[in-house]
């Protein structure tokens, strides 16, 4: 993968000036990349939690118990635009980070932990809770729906996770700092986002400015997000990595997402459950170099499962939900129809790499178990900046994407066979929908369908759907029973023009 930037090269030249006036120079990326490029230069430490054994032994009520009180909201009496909120150590969140905040002046003003912003209910025999023990992460609120009300609009905890909101939105998936041998063998490094400084907004402000440290046994880096809310929330994301000398990097995932999969359309619902779908996401969505639209559906595999889309300076990718009819899940209380999606717009080139998907199983509906990253084809010797940029779109648009597909979409994927007639078979139903094709009656337009090794295409068949405007592409495989994974293709055409996105999928026997 090419470099971006090299802004390590104007560092270097000045890292004496750095080393020795850091700590009275005004705080922005420049100062905190250079201090990832120091972290990074040493051998990997790690830190004691301070967190006492009262509070790691809460259990989940318990925890949830511990609230912190509104009217101590970080700026709340300033009555500025974006107020925090931080989070209480304690059941599995042991590990407590740093916050800063970044003054008008460029000066850092640590942020103290105090019980007194806390109330802990139930919990009256914790014991003593250290002065110093931190917190685990923080929220950011705004007024993303009323004017007189500051929803939660971010969250900051966990290893390098956080998440977002748009309006009208519900907490789904989870975007990450950085990804590291997800699915590899001898397990995944989890790099952790060890201090954070939020920039003091303005009376006017329309976004807010978080910067992050990361650090892991093979990886520092330096991290900028400016977020900007609305209908869609945007956050802006810089970040420059530097591998140690030590590092085992076998996977370098970048702008990682997380979500949950649990059944959907093309799987047989869980016994019991009345609910016909359960997921945050349902597919993967990627606007390859070419400018070609894939569409894959995501599934809850019987075993770990990864896929990788070759690809060079891609145009972008993303975990979406595109079902949004509450009826597609009749669930209340989790409200899977106000799900965020995710997408990943690149700024700059990225060179060549691939975007990489890992589905993983799980018997519920409270694992995340879907992966989707880009992890570039070449890694940066030790010292030497990976600086890379990128937009994340928090969304909820049908099409997904920034700005979707530019013609048809796939709208459903379902499979199954017969007991009775032809039962060698497994066959496919894909509807595609899109203004286009909402109008279009040719009988001109045609179905392309691939299949891969390992099975044959026997039936094929399109045909417009008349109660709802959808067109529907039917078909049928013959796998050859050597039980491998078929990879399998479809699209739609009108010569000369391809209507729809390419629908992507691999149906394991």
């Amino acid at each position: 993968m090419k470099r971006l930037l090299t802004a390590a090269t104007f560092l270097a030249s000045f890292a004496g000036v750095f080393a020795s006036n850091s700590d009275d120079m005004p705080f922005d990326f420049e100062v905190l990349q250079y201090r990832a490029k120091a972290l990074a230069s040493k051998p990997y430490a790690t830190h004691e939690s301070r967190v006492p054994d009262s509070l790691r032994n809460l259990t989940y009520d318990q925890y949830r118990d511990i609230r912190f009180e509104p009217n101590r909201a970080w700026w709340m009496r300033e009555r500025l635009p974006f107020q925090l909120q931080f989070f209480h150590p304690g059941f599995i969140y042991n590990k407590t980070v740093q916050l800063s905040t970044i003054e008008p002046d460029g000066k850092e003003s640590p942020v103290e932990f105090s019980t007194k912003l806390f109330s802990y209910g139930k919990n009256t025999d914790l014991g003593r809770v250290p002065g110093d023990v931190g917190f685990t992460g923080f929220r950011i609120h705004y007024a993303l729906n009323n004017p007189a009300y500051l929803d939660e609009l971010a969250v900051f905890q966990g290893a390098s996770y956080f998440r977002a909101l748009g309006q009208k939105m519900r907490y789904g998936l989870s975007a990450r700092g950085l990804a590291l041998n997800t699915a590899e063998p001898g397990g995944e490094e989890f790099p952790i986002f060890e201090e954070f400084w939020v920039k003091r907004p303005a009376e006017d402000s329309k976004d807010v400015v978080v910067y992050a440290l990361l650090d892991s046994p093979s990886v520092a880096g330096a991290y900028r997000l400016t977020i900007a809310p609305g209908a869609s929330t945007v956050m802006e994301v810089k970040a420059a990595l530097y591998l140690r000398e030590s590092a085992n990097v076998k996977t370098l995932g970048l702008a990682p997402l997380t979500s949950m999969f649990w059944f959907g359309e093309n799987s047989s619902s869980r016994e019991g459950d009345l609910r016909p779908e359960v997921h945050d996401s349902d597919g993967i969505l990627m606007e390859r170099g070419t400018g070609e639209w894939v569409w894959r559906p995501l599934t809850n595999p019987g075993a770990v499962r990864v896929a990788a889309f070759s690809d060079e300076n891609p145009k972008g990718f993303g975990l979406v939900q595109r079902d949004r009819a509450f009826s597609n899940y009749e669930d209340m209380e989790a409200a899977y129809h106000l799900r965020p999606s995710a997408w990943v717009e690149p700024i700059g080139k990225w060179g060549r790499g691939s975007v990489r998907l890992v589905e993983l199983p799980t018997p519920d509906e409270t694992n995340d178990n879907i992966v989707a990253f880009w992890t570039p084809e070449a890694l940066p010797p030790a010292g030497k900046p990976l600086v890379f940029e990128y937009k994340l779109h928090w969304f909820m648009e049908k099409q997904g994407g920034a700005k979707g597909p530019p013609a048809g979409f796939t709208s459903a994927t379902r499979q199954g066979f017969s007991k009775t007639h032809e039962p060698e078979l497994r066959r496919f139903w894909v509807d595609f929908d899109g203004a286009y094709l909402q109008g279009a009656g040719s009988p001109k337009i045609e179905a392309v369908v691939t299949v891969g090794a390992g099975a044959e295409l026997v039936h094929q068949d399109v045909q417009k759907n008349q109660y709802n405007g959808t067109w529907r592409v039917a078909f049928s495989i013959k796998p050859d029973g050597s039980g491998k994974p078929v990879e399998l293709r479809c699209f739609l055409k009108r010569e000369p023009h391809i209507l729809t996105e390419t629908w992507s999928y691999l149906w394991n026997p």
